[in-house]
C-alpha cells in the first residue's frame, strides 16, 4: 500500500520522461515502502524491507542496467527485479552516501520542481549532486561523496559485488593494527565500505575506499580484535551478493515460477538454491510443496523430511510446523491415518501458529485430509510470515496456482 500511495507522487504527479527513466517512479515508490516501515515501526522494520529489496534485486539483476529499463517488459519479473528492487536499493545506498538530511531534501525538491511535469533520471542526479555540494560547504570538513561515479556505476551498469576479506592482526605500542585486503569481482567498482571490528572492548568502525578487484588496507584499533570479528558493510548499506542471499534469490525465483504453475522449473530453482547453500530448510520446504502439488508424494515427503533435518533461521522457523502438516496430509492421502495423526500432533507441539497452522492441524486431527476435500493453503513467502488466503480447490487435472499472502502481524 505504501508503494501505491507513493506512486501518486512519484509516477503520476512526477512522471518519467521515457521508459528508461522509470527508476525515479517505480524505484523510488518501492523504496518509500522502507521509508514508511521505518517511520511507522522503527529502523529494524525499514531494514527488513531493504533486505527483501536485496533478494529481489539478485533474482534477475543482469537482465539490464536500471537506466536501460526500456529494454524490459513493464512489471515482468525482470522489470520488478531491476527497476523496483534494485532501483530501491540504489536509493538506499544513495541515502547512506548523502546523509538523511540531504537525501530527504533532494526528494522534496525533486517533487516540487517536477510536479505535473516529466522528469529524467539525470534531473534527479543533478539535484542530488547540488544537495551534497551544498551540505559539504556547510561542514567544510570533508569532501562531498562522488555521486557522478555512483550513478555511472549503479544506474548505468549491471553487476553486484560479493566481498571477501583477508587480514592479519599485529600488536602495536598503542593497540593493534589490522592489515588486509578486500576482494570483489567488479573491476570498475569504487565505493566507500565500512568495516566493523569487534574487539575485546568497544566495537570500532573504519571506512575503506574500495576500488577495483582488490583493495589493501591498514587500520589501527585500540582493543584486541576478536577472532572472525571483522564484518564488511555491517549495516547492509551496499547492495551485495553473499551465499545466503544468492540462495534466497534462487528460492524467490522458484516461488515466482510456482505461482505461475511452472512447478518443474520451480524445482530446478530450489535445487539451485540447495547447491548454493546445502540443507537450506526453506528450499527443501518449497521443493516439497511443488512436488505435493504435482502429486509426487514420495518426493514431497523426502523434501519435507530434509527440511526438518536442519534448524532454520528465525524468519523461516514456520517451515517446521508446515512440513509436519504437509506430511500429515500426504499420509492421509495414502491411507496411513496413524502416521498422519502423528504428524499433525507434532505440528501442534510446535505451538507455531504462522498462517493459521494450529487450526489446520487441529481440523485434520478431527477429520482426515482428502484430495479435493481440503483447501490448498498458500504458505508464507520468504520472509513473509502471514495469515493464509485460502485457495479454491482446482478442477480435476488443473494445477493449483500458489499465491503469496499479504503481510500481517502474528
Amino acid at each position: 500500500i505504501a508503494r501505491l500511495v507513493a506512486s501518486q507522487w512519484f509516477g503520476i504527479q512526477v512522471a518519467p520522461a521515457t521508459p528508461n527513466d522509470v527508476w525515479i517512479s517505480d524505484g523510488l515508490a518501492r523504496y518509500c515502502e522502507a521509508l514508511y516501515a521505518e517511520q511507522n515501526s522503527g529502523k529494524e522494520a525499514g531494514l527488513r524491507a531493504v533486505d527483501e529489496f536485496a533478494v529481489g534485486a539478485l533474482m534477475y539483476e543482469d537482465a539490464a542496467p536500471v537506466g536501460q529499463a526500456g529494454r524490459l517488459a513493464p512489471y515482468s519479473p525482470d522489470y520488478r527485479s531491476v527497476v523496483m528492487n534494485k532501483g530501491a536499493m540504489l536509493f538506499h545506498m544513495l541515502r547512506a552516501m548523502m546523509g538523511d538530511v540531504a537525501f530527504k531534501s533532494t526528494l522534496r525538491d525533486f517533487y516540487f520542481r517536477f510536479a505535473e511535469k516529466f522528469a529524467r533520471n539525470e534531473d534527479f542526479e543533478n539535484l542530488a549532486e547540488r544537495q551534497v555540494q551544498a551540505a559539504a560547504k556547510g561542514k567544510q570538513t570533508q569532501d562531498p561523496p562522488n555521486l557522478r561515479s555512483f550513478f555511472a556505476q549503479w544506474l548505468n551498469s549491471t553487476g553486484i559485488p560479493e566481498f571477501a576479506l583477508d587480514y592479519v592482526v599485529y600488536r602495536t605500542p598503542k593497540g593493534f593494527r589490522v592489515v588486509g585486503k578486500i576482494k570483489q569481482p567488479l573491476d570498475t567498482f569504487h565505493m566507500p565500505v565500512d568495516l566493523r571490528i569487534e574487539t575485546e572492548g568497544n566495537p570500532e568502525t573504519k571506512t575503506i575506499e574500495v576500488t577495483g578487484l582488490e583493495t589493501q588496507f591498514s587500520v589501527d584499533v585500540f582493543g584486541r580484535p576478536k577472532p572472525l570479528g571483522i564484518k564488511i558493510d555491517p549495516n547492509n548499506v551496499i547492495l551485495k551478493s553473499s551465499t545466503p542471499l544468492r540462495a534466497r534469490s534462487a528460492i524467490a525465483r522458484g516461488e515466482d515460477l510456482a505461482e505461475q504453475g511452472k512447478f518443474y522449473d520451480a524445482v530446478a530453482q530450489y535445487q539451485k538454491a540447495l547447491s548454493i547453500q546445502p540443507g537450506r530448510p526453506l528450499a527443501n520446504f518449497r521443493m516439497g510443496e511443488a512436488f505435493f502439488y504435482q502429486k509426487n508424494y514420495q518426493a514431497a515427503a523426502n523434501s519435507f523430511r530434509e527440511c526438518l533435518q536442519t534448524v532454520p533461521e528465525p524468519s523461516e522457523k514456520w517451515t517446521e510446523v508446515w512440513s509436519h502438516i504437509y506430511l500429515g496430509e500426504i499420509f492421509d492421502i495414502l491411507g496411513q491415518r496413524e502416521r498422519a495423526v502423528n504428524e499433525y500432533s507434532k505440528a501442534k507441539q510446535t505451538n507455531d501458529n504462522t498462517g493459521g497452522a494450529q487450526a489446520r492441524a487441529e481440523a485434520f486431527l478431527k477429520k482426515p485430509y482428502s484430495e479435493g476435500g481440503g483447501e490448498l493453503v498458500a504458505t508464507p513467502a520468504s520472509g513473509e510470515p502471514a495469515k493464509p488466503s485460502a485457495l479454491p480447490t482446482p478442477p480435476p487435472g488443473e494445477k493449483p496456482v500458489l499465491k503469496k499472502r499479504p503481510d500481517s502481524s502474528q
